[in-house]
């Protein structure tokens, strides 16, 4: 008897039957355009498929020139280029699994200098104004999308997914505040609808009826003069009609100033979007968004909220989650936590995506963690996320490894991060390495700080040094002031903390410590009505968009958060989450001072210089936030000694606390040893 009925039972699509109720969700990787990437996506997806995904829906892919995501970007316009995804689709076959092919009109979201649109309306995420399609242009568009599906169709594909959502071409064409245009393509919401639904019949009357055809909806909007659920509502079953054998859901638009995948986010929160279209359309239904263990999504799917679950960013983080849940180990999956750091923010800098708990996502060919030849004894000292990746990935290989530390539990800077209003799915990474630390027999040696001596007599064949970082003192005259505390003794719960703050250095740990002073206990990460209330969503779509009059935090105290350099406070933040922290902040009320020079600290607070002018903060206590030292004594002694300790982690390089890096640095090193 399974523990995830609902999630594990098989579902008729009518072109062929899934296995489960888990799409592997389309996210972009960046392999679509490299020299090498058909080859190393069909060992990405094909892995995912080995671990029990149902559906595998592709990146997207433009059906024209001017749909790319940016010059050069990935699109399949001719049967060369099907020929080119063959790779691809016959080795998801031959793992007995499904592959839809997404394909992507990015409209005026295109970053190139020929996007085009409904309307010669700028997006405010977007450096360009886009040229209005014209008529003709507009039926070439949809015969564009046929031809590509026909393509699909040839290069193997299973089916295809048209993008409808998030603010693309298609999602343009149904708003009237990006479709201003007085033609059949445009005024009325009949007009508004003739694009995708032209789009859809085409497709279908192009692939038959044995290809499986996904339209990916738009459910809530999140922006200004957006869809109401009525209209949502009624373009679902026009979609029906016209042909999709299965409705996707999409969640806001990417010019939306409201989170919908960051951790900050609760899980499963906006499946109860999907919820309401449930019984209006025949088609199985699909949701998403933050929906990354499989107990959330057996809820979700015996809650009646969907009859699917999409999953993106979890499968890179597990490709085995699926088979892990099936086998009854879901304690053995490496929880995605949704921090965007090596994923979408590697997108959006053009780099190839990958994970920040699993670096092997989209590695596969390269990082390999292949039984060794050769088994070494392996001393591995700091169990912070650097030494435990390195100690987990060198025990599968089949190495003996010893892991030490001085604190009495595992997790270094992971277990700090996990205290973090908004970053508790750390604790999920915690989890996970508990348990293979255990399962591969690491001998953990918790409590116990050694010297050169003792290490050197342990006789280990290679010892690796993640021994972590401690924090940068500033030089200010007081800083040994009795008001003054260090993050980690705020973030340990170690120290009292007053009612007026200043919190010196505006990096990630500034900021993280200043959302954890000014975090109110309404638990905005753990309950969507909270969540909803907080980021103005209308859950039940009777406004335009979604949006309603956000609700203010209570907030427990007064911050001032304050930095020595010029630019924007919080700047270095993550490209896809940045915005939301320093959105929390403005409404938190947090005081932001940048271009400082700190003059001194006593008893009347924090006295600085800030554009030409003497202040103080009067506060009751100053939390110090500027950076970190790399923990090296242990190496330079083994060194002296004329050892060779690998250096890893923060140890290595301390520049900010980085547990991409950290973890990817540690599984590296492990499959070279």
């Amino acid at each position: 008897m399974t523990a995830y009925p609902h999630l594990l039972s098989p579902l008729d699509l009518g072109p062929f039957t899934l296995p489960n109720r888990v799409i592997m969700g389309s996210m972009h990787v960046g392999l679509e355009e490299a020299p090498d990437g058909f080859e190393r996506m069909a060992a990405f997806y094909a892995e995912r498929v080995r671990g029990g995904v149902g559906l595998i829906v592709t990146g997207g892919i433009s059906p024209n020139e001017e749909g790319r995501a940016y010059r050069g970007g990935a699109a399949l316009t001719t049967p060369e280029e099907a020929d080119r995804h063959r790779v691809v689709t016959d080795a998801v076959h031959r793992e007995g699994g499904r592959i839809a092919m997404q394909i992507l009109h990015t409209g005026r979201y295109a970053y190139h200098e020929n996007p085009v649109a409904p309307s010669a309306l700028r997006a405010p995420i977007s450096p360009h104004v886009p040229r209005e399609l014209s008529e003709q242009e507009v039926e070439r568009t949809v015969e564009d999308f046929a031809r590509c599906a026909e393509l699909a169709a040839a290069a193997g594909y299973d089916g295809v997914e048209v993008m409808g959502s998030e603010g693309y071409l298609i999602n343009e064409f149904l708003v009237s505040a990006t479709n201003k245009r007085q033609d059949r393509w445009g005024g009325s919401l009949e007009n508004r609808m003739r694009f995708p639904l032209e789009i859809l019949r085409r497709v279908r009357e192009r692939v038959g009826e044995r290809f499986a055809v996904i339209y990916r909806l738009s459910m809530i909007d999140l922006v200004p003069e957006g869809a109401t659920q009525d209209e949502v509502l009624r373009l679902a079953r026009e979609v029906e009609k016209a042909g999709a054998d299965v409705i996707n859901t999409g969640i806001g638009w990417h010019e939306a100033r409201i989170p919908t995948i960051a951790t900050s986010v609760p899980r499963a929160a906006f499946t109860r979007i999907t919820e309401r279209m449930m019984g209006e359309v025949s088609v199985p239904l699909v949701t998403s968004n933050r929906i990354n263990t499989p107990e959330v999504a057996e809820r979700v799917l015996a809650d009646g909220h969907a009859d699917l679950v999409s999953m993106a960013r979890p499968l890179l983080a597990d490709p085995a989650f699926v088979a892990k849940a099936a086998a009854g180990t879901p304690q053995a999956i490496n929880t995605c936590i949704g921090c965007n750091q090596a994923c979408l923010d590697h997108v959006f800098a053009g780099k190839t995506t990958s994970c920040l708990v699993n670096p092997r996502a989209c590695h596969e060919t390269e990082l390999v963690l292949s039984p060794t030849r050769r088994v070494r004894d392996v001393g591995i000292v700091g169990a912070g996320p650097a030494g435990m990746s390195c100690a987990v990935a060198a025990a599968e290989r089949g190495h003996r490894v010893t892991l030490y530390d001085a604190a009495e539990s595992v997790g270094g800077q992971l277990d700090i991060a996990r205290r973090v209003p908004g970053k508790e799915e750390f604790e999920e990474t915690l989890r996970y390495y508990r348990h293979h630390l255990d399962a591969y027999g690491v001998r953990l040696r918790l409590g116990t700080e050694l010297d050169a001596e003792q290490l050197s007599a342990a006789g280990h064949d290679e010892i690796v040094l993640a021994t972590g970082v401690v924090p940068r003192i500033p030089d200010i005259p007081g800083i040994d002031h009795p008001s003054v505390l260090g993050y980690l003794d705020v973030l340990h719960g170690r120290a009292a903390v007053g009612q007026r703050v200043a919190v010196i250095g505006a990096g990630g740990i500034g900021v993280d410590v200043t959302e954890y002073l000014t975090a109110s206990d309404e638990e905005a990460a753990h309950r969507p009505e909270v969540f909803f209330a907080r980021w103005g969503v209308d859950v039940e779509r009777t406004a335009p968009g979604g949006l309603t009059r956000p609700l203010p935090e209570r907030i427990p105290r007064e911050v001032y958060l304050v930095q020595r350099s010029t630019g924007k406070v919080g700047a270095g933040l993550g490209t896809t989450t940045g915005w939301i922290h320093r959105a929390e902040l403005r409404d938190r009320g947090v005081t932001t001072l940048a271009g400082v020079t700190y003059d001194r600290i006593d008893d009347e607070g924090l006295h600085l210089d800030h554009e030409g002018q003497r202040r103080v903060l009067p506060v009751d206590n100053i939390v110090v936030c500027t950076g970190q030292e790399p923990r090296r004594e242990l190496y330079e002694q083994l060194r002296a000694g004329g050892q060779r300790p690998h250096l890893i982690g923060g140890a290595s390089e301390a520049a900010e606390l980085d547990a991409k890096r950290a973890i990817d640095e540690g599984t590296r090193l492990a499959a070279a040893l």
